[in-house]
């Protein structure tokens, strides 16, 4: 971790005030463990009080933000969002069950239409969702509590890997089913191995002939879940 600059080795005015790591994560969104290694990578500036408790600066999260295109409102919609308790279940639609939802998360204009069309085709009894980077993404989920997610490991705003360590810390994630889907080989994925492992992985140019046998396979899964 970078040494701190002389202007962090002492509190902040309050004019100025910086943020606890807790607070840092439910503002982005994010696990804690997430934004300790954004601090180890010197992706954040923080210094240590005088009783050992970790302060990051503001103006470093304000950059961050920017470089990745999130305003502060967008973000902090997100955390709230997926802090939030669950909103009420739709109204059952007359004769049937509520139809799953699945959120797609994914930037690629071409992909999104991709499997817009292969869901249409073959699996018309979901509804879809998307969002096009991982801050939107984490606040639709918040909103939504979907059963399936399709998320990319590529994406604006917040990468996909660091999207999904923070939907695998929250209770809620408990209740849907996760694929990714990514045009990164198996030698490229290796730096996202730490959030990827245990999950289904498909590789974009055979997202077509393998992704419809996932999302039946995950949906017998959580029909079988719900039944035990």
């Amino acid at each position: 971790m970078p040494k701190p600059s002389p202007a962090l080795t002492a509190p902040l005015p309050e004019s100025q005030a910086d943020y606890s790591t807790l607070e840092v994560a439910r503002l982005l969104g994010m696990a804690v463990r997430s934004v300790q290694l954004m601090v180890d990578r010197g992706e954040l500036e923080a210094w240590k009080t005088p009783g050992g408790h970790r302060r990051i600066a503001r103006a470093s999260v304000e950059a961050w933000l920017a470089r990745r295109g999130g305003g502060a409102a967008a973000t902090a919609a997100a955390g709230a969002a997926i802090a939030a308790p669950a909103p009420a279940p739709a109204s059952k639609p007359a004769g049937g069950a509520q139809r799953p939802r699945l959120l797609l998360i994914e930037d690629s204009v071409h992909y999104q239409t991709l499997i817009s069309m292969l869901l249409a085709q073959q699996f018309p009894e979901l509804e879809l969702h998307m969002a096009s980077d991982g801050i939107a993404g984490l606040a639709m989920y918040g909103q939504l509590q979907p059963e399936l997610l399709l998320v990319d490991i590529l994406l604006p705003g917040i990468d996909g890997a660091t999207l999904i360590t923070s939907l695998r810390s929250q209770p809620q994630f408990a209740g849907s089913r996760l694929i990714v889907v990514t045009s990164l080989d198996e030698a490229q994925r290796q730096p996202y191995e730490f959030a990827l492992q245990g999950l289904p992985v498909v590789h974009k140019p055979r997202l077509v002939t393998e992704l419809p046998a996932l999302l039946r396979q995950q949906l017998g899964s959580r029909r079988e879940s719900a039944l035990s």
